[in-house]
């Protein structure tokens, strides 16, 4: 925690990096805990492609149309106080200008003296509902990796946005680092999975001492894990399927499994798609 600092930057954007909801879910459950301000927003015009991410059209109060633009915003919380200070970055991954739209946001940490950025995020993967959800943490900086127990992630290929984030604010000396919540790719649709944003508060606050309260999150969770019970209990196949992922991640849970087993599993993952859990 000490390497993070007090004043720490937890980032997480909508869209392909966003499995299951999970990550935006966990900005959301931070964002409703306290009250935050408006730090810094982008021009949508720079950064985004309107065929992609498009406009959307709402009714206010006195029933007029408005249009609200994809945006991408920093929240800091209000009023500030001693202690960790959680800030928070979100909206939509942008289409063009990475790094001018990376820049942008550093520079603003660098003015407001963010001393440790975290990104949240979530993928897709071959696992049980059932268990745990297995959050991956890691870190290219070598401190932050000693005292916290992060795993180094050796990938190499194409990256996503978060990924863009965390090299240009190691460049600058702040420290980051990253978590990946892994979400059952055989119920991940359109619906949310509070378990996965559960397990990324609950990693986050290992991480940096600060939590919301999320009691009703476990009560989501296990709803959800009892909806899809009861969808496999009517299909055998999926009942089987189930039952495979369990066998393999209680061999990964096993006193066997060592730290570089798992993180070499996710590491095999990430080159089975070609990408990262966010195109890296």
């Amino acid at each position: 925690m000490d390497v993070l600092g007090s004043r720490i930057i937890v980032a997480a954007f909508d869209g392909w990096n966003d499995a299951g909801e999970a990550a935006s879910g966990a900005i959301a459950a931070l964002r409703a805990s306290a009250e935050y301000t408006r730090v810094h927003s982008v021009d949508p015009e720079l950064y985004f492609d309107y065929q992609y991410t498009r406009p959307a059209s709402r009714m206010d109060a006195s029933g007029r149309r408005e249009l609200h633009w994809p945006e991408a915003t920093l929240w800091r919380p209000s009023p500030s106080h001693d202690g960790t200070e959680i800030w928070l970055l979100t909206g939509s991954e942008p289409a063009r200008a990475w790094q001018a739209f990376a820049n942008e946001f550093i520079d603003v940490a660098l003015r407001d003296d963010i001393t440790g950025f975290i990104t949240l995020g979530a993928m897709l993967s071959d696992v049980p509902h059932t268990r745990p959800i297995s959050v991956f943490a890691s870190s290219q900086n070598e401190r932050l990796r000693e005292t916290q127990g992060l795993e180094k992630s050796t990938y190499e290929g194409p990256v996503g946005i978060l990924s863009v984030f965390e090299h240009f604010a190691e460049r600058v000396d702040i420290p980051t680092a990253s978590l990946w919540a892994s979400v059952p790719h055989y119920v991940a649709t359109a619906a949310p999975s509070p378990k996965a944003t559960l397990a990324l508060l609950d990693r986050l606050e290992e991480l940096t001492g600060v939590g919301p309260e999320r009691e009703h999150l476990r009560t989501e969770a296990a709803a959800w894990e009892a909806s899809i019970d009861a969808a496999a209990a009517e299909d055998e196949d999926m009942t089987e399927y189930i039952r495979q992922l369990e066998r393999t991640r209680d061999t990964w849970d096993s006193p066997d499994a060592s730290g570089d087993a798992i993180a070499q599993a996710f590491e095999r993952y990430l080159r089975r798609r070609g990408d990262g859990p966010e195109k890296r």
